[in-house]
């Protein structure tokens, strides 16, 4: 760490905190992982998040090792009044992670999983990515309920609701956790179950990071693999109207074993689509049968048979690997933009509506995606968890990624222009998720629907005032 005669760190009420040597180095003693500032090596890197268009700066990082650091650093923060933000995978869309002249908690080195396959738990530290826990935990043949992209951070997945291949079987991410460590905005390390400060785990199990900083995760586990049956086929987008039908009448009759996904795109350079048709228009489906494979072969066999696909690599493979196949068209450093709605069915007029607009996609990046979701979900009501949209049985997500700063306009308008041609087909609620820098209240009101009343009194208990607001933020009840 560099010396500083002082340095400005933007305060709760925000105004600005003159940050001294002398006490720099009194945080410093107080911690285990490395303080870093503008200019030490790491920090770049620390500080950045994976969609590029968010470039925040806060005034300082540090890369907790372990609860103790987090502890010190709320201490710290609350002594003096400090803006604080969490990074956990850096993964959300508007970048939530970050925020300019703030104190960072960067949780990325705290990647410890533990597996219990007596009682079916793991217990995942906050900093861990999707591959981390699905590593130790198929060793044993079980699986969490986590997300599509190998690494993307567990933390912000599972707060926002979180959802996967295995959702329709099991439900939300959050529906599968049991138990969750959290450093409250006191400072103070509490447990948060159904059985211990229940309220609080509520809140957890879907209303982001309002309540404190999550430190480790209690997972539900279930008999999923090694081998799963998964992957895509591809056919060029002139197939696309009865590729789209054949989604529709697969998922409607597929047992919750299998949950497919249909992208409408440019083909990506992936090595099993033909060389000649990479950035030409295509349609996909994916496909995660997770079943007995005796019989899955059967199931997906529609899929593989159907027309004159340009590419499959549908077929029997490891759980971890299926989990990996999406990493290389989601890479950290491009723009995002994206708009989603949450649907009950797959009408023919959305079909045209998708199939329009995936011909206007400005990057070879972008995707209009569909993911189902109907199942086990649907069985609780909307006051279950604040997770809620219980009425949802797909996702439409309108994903815009590009290179270049001076392309933002045009793939932002993509995505918009595309999503208010589809709101008519919306449940009205959307995915939290998902929101990206720009959504309005409004949009984080449907999010959380009936659950935001009863959040705010949560809030209003564990952090009254408001110290933990990078997020998208439920304000204190009264």
């Amino acid at each position: 760490m560099e010396t500083v005669s002082s340095m400005k760190v933007k305060m709760l009420d925000g105004g600005e905190f003159d940050l001294t040597q002398d006490i720099l180095d009194g945080l410093k003693m107080r911690l285990k992982g490395p303080l870093l500032l503008s200019g030490d090596s790491g920090f770049d890197e620390a500080r950045t998040v994976w969609n590029a268009m968010i470039d925040r700066k806060p005034a300082l990082v540090v890369r907790c090792l372990g609860v103790a650091d987090v502890v010190a650093c709320i201490r710290f923060a609350r002594e003096h009044n400090l803006l604080l933000c969490i990074k956990g995978g850096g993964h959300n869309i508007a970048g939530l992670a970050t925020a300019d002249g703030a104190l960072m908690l960067d949780m990325s080195l705290m990647r410890g999983v533990w597996v219990d396959p007596k009682v079916k738990i793991a217990h995942a530290q906050a900093g861990c990515l999707i591959a981390d826990v699905d590593r130790e935990t198929q060793l044993h043949g079980l699986a969490a309920v986590l997300g599509f992209v190998s690494l993307t951070g567990i933390t912000g997945l599972t707060l926002g609701g979180g959802f996967g291949y295995l959702t329709r079987r099991f439900g939300w991410t959050s529906d599968n956790i049991v138990g969750m460590d959290v450093v409250t905005a006191e400072g103070r390390l509490v447990h948060a179950s159904n059985d211990e400060n229940a309220d609080l785990f509520w809140g957890l199990q879907g209303g982001g990071g309002n309540f404190g900083v999550v430190t480790g995760i209690d997972y539900k586990l279930y008999p999923v693999g090694p081998e799963i049956i998964g992957g895509f086929v591809a056919w060029p987008a002139s197939e696309a109207p009865r590729v789209l039908e054949l989604y529709r009448t697969l998922a409607e009759t597929a047992p919750p074993e299998l949950t497919l996904l249909l992208m409408l795109r440019p083909a990506p350079p992936a090595p099993w689509i033909p060389k000649e048709r990479h950035g030409t228009p295509v349609v996909i489906i994916g496909a995660c049968y997770s079943g007995k494979l005796e019989g899955g072969e059967k199931i997906v066999a529609p899929i593989k048979s159907f027309g004159t696909p340009i590419g499959d690599i549908l077929t029997r493979r490891p759980y971890t690997q299926l989990q990996t196949l999406l990493d290389a068209v989601n890479p950290k450093g491009r723009r995002y933009y994206w708009k989603s709605e949450y649907l009950q069915r797959i009408e023919p007029a959305l079909s045209e509506k998708l199939i329009e607009h995936a011909a206007k996609i400005q990057s070879p990046h972008s995707a209009a995606i569909l993911a189902q979701l109907g199942g086990a979900l649907n069985r609780f009501n909307d006051e279950h968890s604040p997770a809620g949209n219980r009425d949802a049985r797909y996702i439409l997500n309108l994903a815009a990624a590009w290179e270049q700063a001076d392309s933002d306009m045009a793939n932002m308008e993509w995505a918009r222009q595309a999503w208010t041609d589809v709101r008519q087909f919306s449940t009205g609620g959307n995915y939290v998720n998902f929101l990206s820098a720009d959504e309005s209240p409004e949009r984080v009101q449907a999010a959380l629907g009936k659950g935001l009343a009863r959040l705010a009194e949560v809030k209003a208990k564990w952090d009254p005032e408001n110290v933990f607001r990078t997020n998208r933020n439920i304000k204190p009840a009264g």
